[in-house]
């Protein structure tokens, strides 16, 4: 059985046919194919992008939508997840996310501190 013949629909590009790369032979003569096409390299190379080592360990996520109630999240990496709605709650976290960066104990070294 064949399929039933559908007429193309105004306005539609046809479809394009796939088509199967071909393999390159291999440098050395010795028949294999190579694996990757010309001109990709084949060592990774490391990476450019070293960055200046800062990396970000808290977040402070402020919403305030004109008319509506603002909302305040403090995250931290040590485990701190606070919440607050509403002008005075979310200006009292704002403060406080601010009180622990300074205390948070990813940002400040634990060396020598008092046991």
């Amino acid at each position: 059985m064949s399929t039933p013949y559908r007429p193309r629909l105004e306005g539609h590009p046809p479809t394009p046919q796939l088509r199967l790369a071909n393999l390159a032979p291999a440098a050395s003569g010795n028949g294999a194919p190579e694996v990757v096409a010309e001109g990709v390299p084949t060592v990774v190379r490391p990476d450019q992008q070293t960055g200046d080592g800062r990396r970000a360990v808290a977040w402070l996520t402020i919403t305030a939508p004109r008319g509506a109630t603002p909302t305040v999240t403090s995250v931290c990496q040590c485990g701190r997840n606070l919440f607050a709605a509403g002008h005075h709650l979310a200006l009292a976290l704002i403060e406080d996310h601010t009180r622990h960066r300074d205390l948070c104990p990813l940002r400040t070294p634990q060396e020598g501190a008092a046991a």
